[in-house]
């Protein structure tokens, strides 16, 4: 009945393992937990920004409607090219405590500003093939998103650094069926990479492991005391050898606490990317002279991410894997592939533009289908490490936009805008990876035509988000973050459009 060292902290395996999931899979979900709502963009357009993306697709003159709306191409005689680059700055500040799986406070600051600034590139050309078709082929980046905390910041062991970009290629086409109606499709190339660390906590994957030491030894006298039950053994044979097991069991897991003390901390770095195949389509309507309306379709696009997970573990930890006792039953934390599918949502949009000689006003109203991250199953390399399922319950949001422009010459533009914009979490499952909130957007904007063929427009947006409360964000070792961030943005946009 003697039962070994190895064999009674073999049933730590399941719960390290599952620790190690847990890490990668978090790193590896964070891509679809991508800046409109969550890590959406809208940044394509610098006119439609001075507008806060009103009338997107319906208010004339804005090659962006190559991506936003391919019915509304119609409306271009001739051939263009506009360039747009967009500062997105914004701040992301923490403030708040996090405990450990017991209860214990966690060493660190609050991270200091997680928020950076990121240039997104737009780049549309669209030129009129026939009296009644358009073409056009578009670059942007239709997502996008950027944290990094201080390495030793409380939330560590969620999150250090979330890096995340969506490049497309839409090839669009229109066809105008008569004078009051246009439609549009569009073909997209999503090219999707990420990066993402944190750190990992040796202490509570140490926990999981004097865990499972304390299980296997309670079997094991379960064992005892029913073979002395059953009259195999003595009782005094039974008592002697019970003690025996819970001496060793305490010895292997004091042994383990040693090498892995509170702060023992490691890190993981996963990266990934994939490619994937989208499409959209659009409507475009005059009703009358003055007003257009505008119904635009982009499909989810499904990515089957192929990432890596490399990690540093502590001295500790690397004397544990050398012990021949252990090192069969804990996992390495050594490099691994791993696959998730995660899928980037679906959007529809209506737009309405009314024109006047010497102003236009119009409307957005855009929903996104973040229902879709209701969860995510990341599936490893190593046929060891058990297939994890993450939930994140995420909701669908709508984005709201009203604004104009005012023609105070034949050559320069006013523009103005102000949206609201809702946020696919709560405080409940907020993560700190995508600290985001509603958020309410005002906008400024100028336009000036240089010649009749060329010219330049500019927009400054200022975000304003909602308190952002994180109750309890719990990471893969059990740890619990709380408090709220403190968020803002600001964007600036510059363009240039030259017609052919």
């Amino acid at each position: 009945m003697h039962k070994s060292l190895r064999s009674l902290s073999s049933a730590s395996r399941p719960l390290t393992l599952a620790a190690l999931s847990l890490a990668v899979a978090g790193a590896l979900v964070a891509p679809g937990m991508a800046h409109a709502s969550a890590f959406q963009l809208h940044e394509n357009s610098a006119q439609g920004m001075g507008r806060a993306y009103a009338g997107s697709a319906t208010a004339g003159g804005d090659l962006s409607v190559v991506e936003n709306n391919p019915a509304a191409m119609s409306d271009f005689d001739g051939t263009y090219v506009q360039a747009d680059i967009t500062a997105v700055n914004f701040s992301a500040k923490f403030s708040g405590t996090a405990t450990d799986a017991l209860g214990r406070p966690i060493s660190g600051g609050n991270g200091g500003d997680a928020g950076t600034t990121l240039p997104v590139p737009a780049l549309s050309i669209a030129t009129k093939v026939s009296d009644r078709v358009n073409l056009g082929i578009a670059f942007d980046v239709p997502y996008g998103f950027q944290t990094e905390y201080d390495s030793n910041w409380v939330g560590r062991y969620d999150a250090i650094k979330t890096l995340l970009r969506s490049y497309d290629t839409t090839l669009s086409a229109s066809f105008k069926i008569n004078d009051e109606w246009s439609i549009g499709a569009s073909a997209i190339a999503e090219r999707t990479n990420a990066q993402l660390t944190n750190a990992i906590n040796f202490n509570a994957v140490g926990l999981g492991i004097q865990q499972g030491i304390g299980e296997k030894a309670a079997a094991a006298i379960a064992q005892i005391q029913a073979a002395a039950a059953a009259g195999q053994i003595s009782p005094t044979q039974a008592a002697a050898m019970a003690q025996a097991a819970a001496a060793q069991a305490q010895a292997a897991a004091s042994g383990v606490a040693a090498l892995t003390p509170q702060g023992s901390d490691g890190y993981a770095n996963v990266q990934g990317n994939n490619w994937a195949w989208g499409w959209q389509i659009g409507t475009y309507w005059k009703p009358t002279a003055n007003d257009r309306v505008a119904l635009d379709y982009r499909s989810r696009i499904t990515h089957d991410i192929d990432g890596t997970a490399n990690f540093t573990t502590t001295p500790g930890y690397d004397l544990l894997l050398q012990n021949p006792q252990l090192s069969g039953s804990i996992p390495a934390f050594q490099h691994t592939n791993g696959t998730a599918r995660l899928t980037n949502p679906a959007t529809a949009t209506f737009s309405y533009w009314h024109q006047e000689s010497q102003f236009g006003i119009g409307a957005d109203v855009s929903w996104t289908q973040w229902s879709v991250m209701r969860s995510l199953t990341v599936n490893y390399a190593n046929p060891t490490q058990p297939a994890t399922t993450l939930p994140f319950n995420w909701r669908n949001t709508y984005y709201v936009s009203v604004g104009g422009e005012y023609y105070a010459t034949d050559k320069l533009t006013l523009r103005a805008g102000v949206a609201i914009d809702q946020a696919p979490m709560d405080a409940g499952n907020r993560d700190p990876r995508v600290p985001d909130a509603a958020r309410h957007m005002v906008t400024f904007g100028i336009g000036y035509k240089a010649t009749d063929n060329f010219q330049i427009n500019a927009a400054y947006a200022h975000i304003f988000v909602s308190h952002a409360g994180v109750n309890g964000a719990v990471d893969a070792t059990g740890d619990i973050l709380t408090g709220s961030f403190d968020d803002y943005g600001n964007l600036l946009s510059l363009s240039a459009q030259y017609k052919f």
